[in-house]
């Protein structure tokens, strides 16, 4: 079984995400999860945003740079 940290980690490959599409995979603490994730040396950024006046954080993988490098040096 998937830990919760791998869970969103494997979300986070697929897309953005919100808490609310965090919810659905039993997460309720996303922010506490993206600190781990930032912890283990994933480099993820967070965007605000409002819809209907609610104010809520979508978070993106960033692409990792070493694989990126190692791409364009061979």
């Amino acid at each position: 079984m998937m830990s919760q940290n791998e869970q969103i980690l494997a979300l986070l490959k697929q897309g953005p995400i919100t808490a609310l599409d965090a919810v659905q995979y039993g997460c309720l603490r996303l922010a506490a999860r993206i600190h781990d994730l930032r912890m283990q040396g994933h480099v993820i950024t967070t965007e605000p945003a409002t819809v209907n006046g609610k104010q809520y954080a979508r978070y993106y993988l960033m692409a990792d740079q070493s694989q990126d490098l190692s791409k364009t040096a061979s």
